[in-house]
């Protein structure tokens, strides 16, 4: 490696350490001595972009090759590949988007218990043939990234603000009720092989649990056909239910993200269904705003919002808590210093700002440690070098030594 290259590795790896945060939790040793080593593999052939230099982004493709380091480059290589071909960054929200939420009943309903994203579709009810007369199936695929794409940047970093935890897979159910063979076309077929390749590929272990419900002997016949098509490890987070799923759903979801048409009690009246809105703390602003402002921006850390940001829970995302919440408030409070809330007047606000102060200055220090720590080992280095080229002097010294008593030898045989 060139000296250019380990400047850029330390002051990339100041940051790593600066991701160590309450929020994200206690790290895996090994999985972080592995995340370690194909991030500065990465580096070193200059194929990180700082967009993807994370700590989680690159944990994700190195769970989905059992922690081989060279497949999760290579899968990860690839994936940008990908996006560069598809340009995945301009793809925008289609015409269409109404229209395929009805023909498609499907969407993002709030939470699960532990703070993830609920998605929810209710394929049973799909209406393929109006489906491809408002849109059609490259349309539907860039719909589709596109919407794996806000999860990334928007709604797990929100959840991750009101979970005070890092959040980075969805919850799934999927209602195949009146779904079988011959139901299911080839064309629709085919774009669920699609959808699965482009989330395996590209956005792997994004899914933390998939609830298949009301499936009958139809849809089971039609399982055996598209499993054979999917990742391992992605069968294993599915599980096929029949109906009577209530009771395992609900371990999962409170009842309150749950809509009604599955046995919770949310109807969304108020918004025309609880699938033609995108229900959760993303859909709050000063969330929204206040994610947009920290995450997403490569090695970012919860530290620069954890003691800033003090969300309380969505409905249902279960934590100690102190009284009941209001249903659509409970999950929006004051984010503090990064909205900039100029109202500082109470005593509470007071002991926030002591505590937001201290932290900064707990900060600052750990910063100069870092500076101190890089300052070191160029030092270090640059001692090394010069080592190195006194090594080098000395041996050429030795040659040119070696040759000088050659050329006397030689010069004493003659005469």
């Amino acid at each position: 490696m060139s000296f250019k290259s380990i400047d850029r590795l330390i002051r990339r790896n100041s940051k790593t350490k600066l991701s160590r945060n309450i929020v994200d939790g206690i790290y895996d040793q090994k999985e972080e001595q592995y995340v370690q080593s194909l991030r500065e593999l990465l580096l070193a052939n200059n194929q990180l972009p700082e967009k993807f230099d994370d700590y989680h982004v690159l944990l994700r493709f190195l769970k989905m090759r059992g922690f081989n380091i060279v497949k999760a480059k290579e899968m990860f290589l690839n994936m940008l590949k990908w996006r560069e071909e598809c340009a995945v960054d301009a793809i925008a929200k289609i015409e269409e988007y109404d229209a395929v939420k009805r023909c498609y009943p499907h969407g993002f309903h709030g939470v699960d218990r532990f703070g993830r994203p609920l998605y929810i579709e209710r394929i049973g009810l799909v209406d393929l043939n109006k489906l491809m007369q408002v849109s059609s199936t490259d349309r539907y695929v860039k719909y589709h990234i596109s919407e794996q794409e806000k999860t990334l940047s928007l709604r797990y970093p929100a959840c991750s603000l009101v979970a005070k935890k890092h959040i980075g897979s969805t919850t799934a159910i999927f209602d195949v009720k009146g779904l079988g063979m011959n139901n299911f076309s080839k064309s629709g077929r085919d774009l669920f092989i699609e959808i699965q390749k482009i989330d395996s590929n590209y956005y792997p272990e994004t899914l933390n649990q998939l609830y298949i419900i009301n499936a009958g002997a139809g849809f089971r016949a039609l399982w055996k056909v598209l499993k054979a098509c999917m990742e391992a490890r992605t069968l294993a987070k599915i599980q096929v239910l029949g109906t009577n799923y209530l009771s395992t759903i609900l371990e999962a979801v409170d009842p309150s993200n749950l809509p009604d048409f599955l046995g919770g009690t949310c109807t969304c009246s108020a918004t025309g269904g609880c699938l033609l809105q995108d229900k959760g703390p993303w859909t709050d602003q000063e969330i929204s705003q206040a994610s947009k402002g920290v995450f997403g921006k490569g090695q970012k850390s919860f530290d620069e919002i954890s003691t800033t940001v003090a969300c309380e829970n969505f409905p249902g995302h279960q934590e100690p808590s102190v009284g009941k919440l209001h249903p659509i408030s409970g999950w929006k409070r004051t984010l503090g210093m990064l909205l900039k809330d100029n109202q500082v007047g109470d005593t509470n606000e007071n002991i926030q700002q002591n505590k937001v102060n201290e932290q900064i200055s707990e900060k600052i220090q750990e910063l100069e440690n870092c500076s101190a720590q890089t300052q070191e080992t160029l030092h270090a280095l640059l001692q090394k070098q010069n080592e190195l080229a006194n090594h080098i002097e000395q041996l050429r010294k030795l040659l040119r030594e070696a040759a000088n008593a050659d050329n006397k030898a030689n010069v004493l045989i003659l005469k």
